[in-house]
Order: C-alpha cells, then structure tokens, then sequence
C-alpha cells in the first residue's frame, strides 16, 4: 500500500525546513510534499490567517488523498494547527500523524511570555537574526544548517501566528484523533509541558523522545527522525491500526494504546 506524505513547518520557518526529509522518502520511493503556509516562504507577501492555514493543508492532503493513504508531518507550529486539522469534528481523510515539537497548550502566560520574548528579539538589530544564526551554528549539523533558513524567515507574520494558536481547541481536537499517531520531542525541546497529556488523549498515539535534542529535533538529528517517519510509514503501509515499536535510538514513553 503506497503513503503519501505531507509536511508542515514551524513559524517562522517554511517548506525548506523539510529538505532533509524530502531526500530521505525521495529515495525510498515515497510521494511526499512540504507545504508554504500563508505568510512564509514562498507565501512571504500573504497575511499569516488560521483559516488559511487550515485550508493549505486540507487541500494538500485531499490532493495526496486521491492517490492513496496519507501521512501528515508537522512541526511546532505547523504541528498544532495539524493537531486541529486532524481533530476537526469532521475527520478528514489522514491516515496517520506525526507530531514533531509540538505538546504544550498555545495559551495563557507561556504564551504571552514567548509572545513578548519575541517581540523583544525582533526588535534587537537585523531583527536578531545574528542571535539566531549564532544558536543554529551551535546546534544544528553541517547537512541541514541552512534549511530553517533558506525559504527566508517569516518575521512579520510570527506575532500574529503566534497570536491565532489561542484559538486552537486542541483538548477537544486531540480527543477526536482516532488515526495512529507519533509525538516526537526532543529531550531539551521546551515545548514538552503537556507531551503526557497529548499523548493520553490521543488514543492511538504514542511518544517518542529524542535525546540530546532540542526543539529543533528534524534538523538537528534527522537521520533519527528519518527512522521514526519509517516507523510511522510501515505501520500505515502494512495496515496496522496503531503505532508498532520503537527504533532503539530514541525513547518511548508509550501512551495508553501502548500498554501504559
């Protein structure tokens, strides 16, 4: 059974973010897309709109559907807006679903506090590019150092991605979820708040931490995260209705449909 594959990318970022991974299913065969959400990348002149970005991904994923089973891939935020699409009250047609830096609630003063932290950087000289490059110099490996980067960076619509994400009924959404489902953090990756939580509403999930990882788990180890899209693509490929096991280079800590 042939999967198709459709990825979306954190704020900020864009489609480029994926380019390891798109080498890696293109050589194994696999159709994949990465998407351009409103407001990045290719989409840079567009206003940032939950709506919109809901909608690229619905008509990505109907596009791929008539081919076959699809997997949908997100990251931070391109993670929790798919959560919402994939948790819609009306499923939509997703066979599996990979979550990637993306298990903490977008509301009240964490939020407000990245929102501000933001603001502040941006407000730095070149809009603190020179503090990010010097992170990602640190962090990331030669093969994906320019990847975040080379869509270009998506400044102006960050404030107000960051913003709509409130919005999000994810506790409802992620309750609806009855497709396989792999949550995959890094170790040091902040956005682990409610990873338990995610993974126990969901349930078909599983989670799967990644370590000596940050936030930015696709890049700064992708053959690991190569390995769990494998897990991800061979379970759907061979009909299983919920997650198999693990490779031995990450950590599990299973969800209820796991024996836990």
């Amino acid at each position: 059974m042939s999967v198709s594959v459709v990825m979306v990318h954190g704020i900020r970022t864009s489609a480029t973010m994926w380019r390891a991974q798109l080498a890696y299913l293109a050589e194994r065969g696999t159709d994949a897309v990465a998407l351009d959400l409103p407001g990045h990348g290719t989409r840079m002149g567009e206003t940032f709109t939950l709506p919109g970005a809901l909608e690229t991904i619905d008509d990505a994923v109907r596009s791929a559907a008539a081919r076959g089973p699809v997997l949908l891939v997100g990251h931070s935020m391109g993670g929790l807006v798919s959560t919402a699409y994939v948790g819609a009250e009306e499923p939509p047609p997703v066979a599996g679903f990979v979550a990637a830096s993306c298990t903490a609630f977008p509301r009240g003063i964490a939020l407000a506090t990245y929102r501000a932290l933001a603001r502040r950087v941006d407000a730095l000289p070149g809009r603190g590019q020179w503090l990010a490059d010097r992170m990602l110099d640190r962090t990331l490996p030669v093969e994906t150092r320019a990847d975040f980067g080379a869509g270009g960076y998506a400044y102006d619509a960050q404030d107000i991605a960051l913003a709509s994400l409130s919005s999000l009924d994810l506790v409802a959404a992620l309750r609806r979820i009855r497709v396989p489902t792999w949550f995959i953090n890094g170790e040091f990756d902040q956005l682990r708040f409610n990873e338990r939580v995610f993974a126990a509403a969901v349930p078909h999930a599983e989670l799967y931490v990644v370590p000596r990882t940050t936030h930015l788990v696709t890049a700064m180890r992708p053959d690991v995260f190569n390995l769990m899209l494998e897990l991800a693509l061979v379970t759907l490929e061979q009909g299983e209705g919920a997650p198999g096991s693990v490779e031995p280079a990450v950590t599990p800590e299973q969800g209820p449909s796991a024996g836990s």
